[in-house]
């Protein structure tokens, strides 16, 4: 009989972090300037900051896939030489990173076994599925052993790349955004065993997030980090939302503006809204999943103008796959989309007369070519449309004086016009983005996660953008899994679960435990 492969033994118990003047630079560039901050053992501390304000090379430094160049860390107490991953996993730390790491094509068991990096030749398979169903008992999560990752939806992905720091049993565990694909539930959830586990005595918990919610609900204390710089340290109890954002923007004036525009909006769109047409009809909709069966199932749904329609749910039950067959990614197996009355098949030319744009998940996967300039990219939709073109020719100087125009009326930060988009940040790319699908007059406009792992800043302004669309008159359909951001931009919400629509509430009475035991299957 072979031995069951089993998770590292190592010594048990919370670590304590200290960074002490830790300083980073990539050429001239400081991505860290003598930052020090202290993390007492068992509990969970947030690291909070916009894109680039340093907390990811901060972690890096601590999980030993970066070295500072001034500075020390300190593992209770010990300053410790921290050259590479190996080293801090022997101390005990492990990193949940905000892009997956799994293996696509090995099933679920097979990564959660590849963690423990000691697995033999031979596995006795019936025995390791009996052991890792038993550690899955201890959590709150529910996979298939037999699934791959390739055929999981993103926040099952998130669930398995922590699953498998789980089941190594670190005493220091570093999450980065390990909530960006996840619903409110599934945060919840998640952030819950994740502070269990740091109370316990067993863990500590290093927390980058974007969500005040979150500080406020889950972490002990937060540093705030602005331009490389630890700028604010606090106990949760003492401080609030307001002053978090307030250190971490060094101003307050884009939260008062992105406030202003985000909330009084329910109200405003009656007029338009009631008793109109619908832009977006869909009747019967159904569409195969990636393993062939059926995704979306039967249906159906309306968007009015001057509406936001928000479409909740946990995530895998059908909304990637509901988008996809929407703008033309994917095949429909039944049901017809009727674009302002017309039949609409998703094909390029019926986009520009019908006015139909997307914000996708992952732009820079879904709606971009990473190896094209800005400018080109910015030109994907109306390249060979006057005045990109005429007479069959392409007009380069007019692609990239409009991508100049757009780049300074979005913000986007970029080497230039003529820089790949693959070298833009996250936010900076979905600015882009937003600066194609944006323009001109919109009918309907289908967005997806389009906030997904952006920070403040960025969140607020493509917020603020969406509704701007709306109160043009165009119908929006916004696919979510954050229900906070449901609740804040829809006038309507509906909620998805294994395929179909099963629930229908207007936002502004919307119960957000109602809403989570729909999204839960827990009231079909």
């Amino acid at each position: 009989m072979i031995a069951p492969v089993t998770p590292p033994s190592s010594a048990t118990g919370a670590l304590a972090l200290d960074t002490y003047a830790l300083t980073k630079r990539f050429g001239g560039f400081t991505a860290l300037d003598h930052v020090s901050m202290h993390v007492e053992p068992g509990t969970v501390h947030a690291l909070l900051g916009e894109n680039g304000a340093g907390k990811s090379t901060l972690v890096k430094c601590v999980a030993g896939f970066q070295r500072p160049e001034e500075g020390s860390i300190l593992i209770d107490g010990r300053e410790r030489d921290i050259d590479n991953p190996v080293v801090a996993r022997q101390l005990g730390i492990g990193m949940v990173y905000q892009h997956f790491t799994l293996a696509p094509g090995m099933t679920v068991a097979e990564n959660l076994l590849l963690a423990g990096g000691k697995t033999p030749a031979l596995i006795d398979w019936k025995a390791q599925r009996a052991g890792l169903k038993r550690f899955l008992a201890t959590t709150p999560f529910s996979l298939d052993l037999d699934a791959t990752p390739s055929a999981l939806a993103a926040g099952e992905k998130q669930k398995l790349e922590l699953l498998k720091q789980l089941y190594l049993r670190p005493r220091l565990l570093i999450l980065d955004e390990p909530t960006s694909v996840l619903t409110p539930q599934e945060a919840d959830e998640v952030l819950g065993h994740v502070r269990d586990f740091a109370r316990s005595g067993h863990c500590t918990v290093l927390i980058i997030t974007h969500k005040f919610r979150e500080v406020m609900a889950y972490a002990d204390s937060v540093t705030v980090l602005r331009r490389g710089r630890a700028v604010h340290h606090a106990h949760v109890a003492d401080t609030d939302p307001q002053r978090l954002a307030r250190a971490m923007m060094g101003e307050d004036s884009k939260q008062n503006q992105a406030q202003a525009h985000v909330k009084p909006w329910h109200a405003a769109i009656d007029d338009i809204a009631d008793g109109a047409a619908a832009v977006l009809d869909v009747r019967g909709l159904s569409a195969p999943g990636d393993r062939g069966t059926l995704a979306v199932q039967g249906l159906s749904l309306s968007v009015r103008p001057g509406e936001i329609l928000g479409v909740a749910g946990v995530s895998g039950n059908g909304q990637r796959e509901l988008v996809e067959s929407l703008v033309g990614q994917r095949p429909r197996a039944a049901g017809q989309v009727r674009v302002m009355g017309r039949p609409y098949a998703a094909r390029r030319a019926e986009n520009r007369t019908l006015r139909v744009r997307s914000l996708p998940e992952e732009p820079l996967r879904n709606a971009c070519v990473g190896d094209l300039s800005v400018a080109e990219n910015m030109a994907l939709r109306d390249f060979d449309q006057p005045p990109l073109a005429s007479w069959g020719l392409l007009h380069f100087g007019q692609w990239r004086s409009r991508a100049r125009r757009w780049i300074a009326e979005y913000g986007i930060k970029t080497q230039g016009e003529d820089a790949p988009i693959r070298s833009l940040s996250g936010g900076n790319v979905q600015r882009a983005v937003l600066a194609r699908e944006l323009a001109g007059d919109i009918n309907v406009l289908i967005a997806a996660n389009p906030v997904f792992g952006l920070d403040f800043a960025a969140v607020a302004e493509i917020h603020t953008r969406i509704v701007q669309v709306r109160d043009k008159g165009g119908a929006v359909l916004l696919v979510s899994e954050d229900l906070d951001e449901l609740l804040e931009l829809s006038d309507r919400i509906i909620v998805m679960s294994e395929g179909r629509v099963v629930y229908e509430t207007a936002a502004a009475s919307a119960d957000r435990q109602v809403l989570g035991a729909h999204m839960g299957g827990g009231q079909h």
